[in-house]
């Protein structure tokens, strides 16, 4: 197993009261429900990592945490990323806006979407944002190309033109991180780099990321790379404390070797880690509940039971647990989260404030094992 990142203890925000929705991409991040708690854990221990940003006299030092890197590529962001899968779907522009609005507020800068969520509808909410708010010189953009309906695959000719259809949606001249959706059978390799390398060139592309890719496909674009195609810089794929086997192991040994920025999705597994459905008489009849429903049972319980026990002791939700379980990983630099409500990111930004000791590390591996 790769080695845990170094452990200690910071603030974190406070959390709210919020309902689950269902978002509509099965291999997107999920919105959940947290725990309606709010933490006071002003006495904490300072985080070395953070940065001293503002002294307060009535609650001390203020601090913001540090940022992580995504690969080599140069782009670095708080190590905690905006899912948008539900833009278009069960959000709203308005709510789109307020959620956007609130994550910038709280230091958040790396927003990630899709041309396939909502039929581009996330994309154009999210440019809309960025152009009314005039901000994007603070953000971090990363889009998929691969999977819209329209412009399926990942042929040269088919990622350029997604490119520029998503450029346009998002009123931008840049993409900060483009990820290619899924393996394409279909097309080398060599080719959609070089198409990738086309778009760097122009300046319409940043950096290259890969979504759900093997190991073999990894590894075999490393060996472009070195031939003077594009480097893959970043991996999207699910992982969590209750689906850790499909990562853990040749995928995870890889994306270390190469140093290859994780961003996973799901990291709540459908919204189960949050603690608000122990009961399947509680999951919602869809297809979210199913798929949350699934992870009730004997290990399920374990984990929740062990996510509860550190929730209280640190006096947190359940969820900013799990997201800090992740954060705490070595090869993983910000897990993506998605909310249908503004409030429900107090939750999920506290956990960049959280620093798991190893000990607890331990447990909620030992639980979910």
């Amino acid at each position: 197993m790769i080695p845990l990142k170094a452990a200690g203890s910071v603030a974190s925000v406070s959390s709210a009261p919020v309902v689950p929705a269902t978002a509509p991409d099965p291999t997107a991040p999920e919105p959940f429900a947290p725990e309606p708690s709010a933490p006071d854990v002003r006495s904490r221990p300072i985080d070395p990592r953070s940065t001293l940003i503002e002294t307060n006299p009535y609650s001390g030092p203020i601090r913001v945490p540090g940022r992580v890197a995504l690969g080599d590529s140069g782009l670095t962001t708080l190590p905690i990323a905006l899912g948008t899968s539900v833009f278009g779907w069960t959000v709203g522009p308005d709510a789109a806006e307020r959620t956007l609005d609130r994550f910038a507020a709280l230091g958040g800068t790396l927003v990630d979407t899709a041309d396939s969520y909502a039929s581009g509808r996330s994309e154009l909410m999210i440019g809309n944002w960025m152009a009314s708010r005039r901000v994007r010189d603070r953000m971090l953009v990363a889009t998929k190309v691969g999977r819209s309906p329209d412009l399926s695959g990942l042929d040269p000719a088919t990622v350029i033109a997604a490119v520029d259809e998503s450029l346009a949606r998002l009123r931008t001249d840049r993409i900060d991180l483009l990820h290619l959706h899924g393996e394409d059978p279909s097309t080398p390799l060599a080719e959609t780099l070089g198409a990738v390398g086309t778009l760097i060139e122009a300046g319409k592309v940043r950096a290259v990321g890969a979504s759900d890719f093997s190991a073999e496909l990894l590894i075999e674009a490393r060996v472009l790379a070195a031939n003077g195609l594009p480097r893959v810089q970043a991996l999207t794929t699910r992982y969590s404390l209750m689906e850790r086997a499909a990562f853990e192991g040749r995928i995870e040994l890889v994306a270390h070797a190469q140093g290859l920025a994780v961003l996973p999705y799901f990291a709540l597994a459908n919204g189960y880690l949050a603690g608000q459905v122990r009961r399947r008489s509680e999951a919602t009849q869809d297809a979210r509940g199913a798929r949350l429903a699934r992870h009730l049972g004997r290990r399920g319980h374990r984990v929740l039971a062990a996510i509860d026990d550190l929730a209280f002791r640190r006096d947190v939700a359940p969820a900013t647990v799990a997201i800090a379980w992740l954060q705490a990983k070595s090869t993983v630099s910000a897990p993506v989260v998605g909310v249908t409500e503004p409030e429900q990111l107090d939750v999920l930004m506290a956990a960049t404030g959280l620093v798991l000791t190893r000990s607890e590390l331990i447990e909620l591996d030992r639980a979910s094992a």
